[in-house]
């Protein structure tokens, strides 16, 4: 792991997005609450925030952080879902690995709910979209 004893505490924030295609079919019944498995997007959102919560549990040498919050919202937008993480912290190290989890695992979540209907869904897009604070400042796609 990077050493990072000799930085200073700042607030950092992360903003990732991913996005899940699927059917038209399978966003009509994730609208209408019809799947199986439940509320899909309440789960989906527990999923991306226990998610950031554990990434230094997941990706090797990511330093495990203490978060401030962990914000995961949904958007349908034709036969797409777009997710949205954002993920703030005051610490040594910024968390844009968190924001990245969280929309990965959100989405990977929506995956398992709807798969019963759709196997074709495909997860794409994963991107940082924004981070501040850190030495090297700020960043926006």
């Amino acid at each position: 792991m990077v050493d990072i004893s000799e930085k200073q505490d700042s607030k950092r924030t992360a903003k990732a997005r991913a996005t899940i295609s699927m059917a038209k079919e399978t966003i009509v019944a994730l609208q209408q609450g019809d799947l199986p498995k439940g509320d899909v997007f309440a789960v989906a959102r527990v999923a991306g925030i226990q998610a950031a919560k554990r990434t230094g549990d997941i990706i090797p040498l990511c330093h495990p952080l203490m978060l401030s919050s962990v914000k995961v919202e949904f958007e349908i937008i034709d036969d797409k879902v777009e997710i949205e993480a954002e993920v703030t912290t005051v610490g040594r190290t910024g968390v844009e690995m968190e924001a990245l989890t969280a929309c990965s695992v959100s989405a990977l979540t929506i995956y398992d709910m709807c798969k019963s209907m759709d196997k074709r869904m495909e997860i794409t897009d994963l991107a940082l979209l924004q981070k501040t604070g850190g030495l090297s400042g700020d960043f926006i796609r």
